[in-house]
């Protein structure tokens, strides 16, 4: 007889996120909390938060958060880390000891400026000078693990259930604008502590609920930019691509997302917007091997706002709420009352169809 427990949940993985459009500042806890009602979608083998304004003092710097496997690997690394930036501040990330989440790595934060010499011998703009270096320490450098390179926000993720990470990192001690989260229940891969979500790239950072089928051809496409899949998992692609999109590309949000959840052909041939018809079809044949198949629904975090995406089947639960200045996202309505039991407007956004939420100009 099946046990609870024992069966596999294919629908499993909890995503929630919070933002508010004024730029007002919430502790990480709502979001912990939120987790709880969900707590079934994951299985312990990982949790993950990313918080976006929280580092108001040293907002000009990259934060890096690394984990390492040794001190040795931690002195090596930070050699390393002094040849090509300047640091500012260099700390371990507070934690707080507790039964529920074991074998922590070493975890530590470094907040950093590229050294103008090094720009200007790469003759390379600082975002893809941080992002060639992150590449390089993950494929590099053995037992060190940059999980957050973005100024001003955060990742912090571990192996355990959400509602403990959220303790463990002691989130309820930060403040930020905007909240993502995510409970792991990895279906296809081990769960360690860098296979958790939030998966980032500079300020962008995707938590996913769902599998991707189109993994290897999205894989093998980024790859020829520079970007590097060292994670064992199907959402570290996602991120890349959506910086690709975005930054390198400069496609809008909402281009970006008609690429990774394009319509389909006959949807696109029965548009009556000409203009639309022409920009869909573009996207659709200069960027086929972006298109993410599978059941999928993302929360993507950048300074200054969200990004909610459903695959354009809408294979995976999302909904969204409102209340204020507050807007909520939650694989479950039992989430967003958690984080505001009076939210307004629960509504479930259709397939491929972003929900994009700005915080007002100047707030963040």
């Amino acid at each position: 007889m099946m046990k609870e427990g024992q069966v596999r949940i294919p629908s499993g993985c909890a995503i929630a996120a919070v933002i508010s459009k004024e730029g007002k500042k919430m502790t990480g806890e709502m979001i912990t909390e939120a987790m709880k009602p969900m707590h079934d979608r994951s299985n312990g083998l990982g949790g993950g938060f990313a918080g976006y304004g929280i580092y108001p003092e040293y907002k000009d710097f990259y934060a890096l958060h690394l984990f390492f496997d040794s001190r040795d690997t931690r002195k090596g690394c930070e050699a390393f880390l002094k040849e090509y930036f300047e640091i500012v501040r260099s700390e371990i990330i507070p934690t707080r000891k507790i039964p529920e989440i074991t074998d922590e790595p070493i975890i530590w934060r470094y907040f950093v400026a590229p050294l103008k010499s090094m720009l200007a011998n790469l003759q390379l703009d600082e975002k893809e000078f941080v992002a060639r270096f992150v590449m390089k320490i993950n494929t590099e450098m053995k037992g060190a693990y940059v999980f957050s390179s973005g100024k001003n926000m955060g990742t912090f993720k571990a192996v355990g259930f959400p509602e403990d990470v959220g303790r463990f990192y002691r989130l309820e001690e930060y403040e930020g604008y905007s909240w993502t989260a995510h409970g792991r229940y990895p279906t296809n891969t081990p769960g360690w502590w860098g296979g958790a979500h939030p998966f980032t790239l500079l300020d962008y950072s995707i938590v996913h609920n769902g599998e991707i089928s189109s993994y290897d051809a999205n894989r093998r496409f980024i790859e020829m930019f520079g970007y590097k899949c060292t994670l064992q998992t199907d959402t570290e692609v996602i991120t890349y691509i959506m910086d690709y999109l975005i930054r390198v590309q400069g496609l809008t949000l909402s281009e970006a997302a008609s690429v990774i959840a394009a319509p389909f052909w006959s949807t696109i041939e029965s548009e009556k917007d000409a203009e639309k018809k022409e920009k869909l079809a573009y996207l659709r044949t200069v960027f086929p091997s972006l298109l993410v198949t599978g059941p999928f629904s993302i929360v993507l975090g950048f300074t200054g706002g969200l990004m909610a995406l459903n695959d354009r089947l809408k294979l995976r639960s999302m909904v969204v709420g409102e209340k204020d200045d507050k807007v909520y996202i939650a694989s479950e309505e039992a989430a967003i009352r958690t984080m505001e039991p009076d939210a307004e407007n629960i509504w479930a956004p259709a397939g491929g169809e972003p929900v994009i939420v700005k915080v007002k100009e100047g707030e963040f």
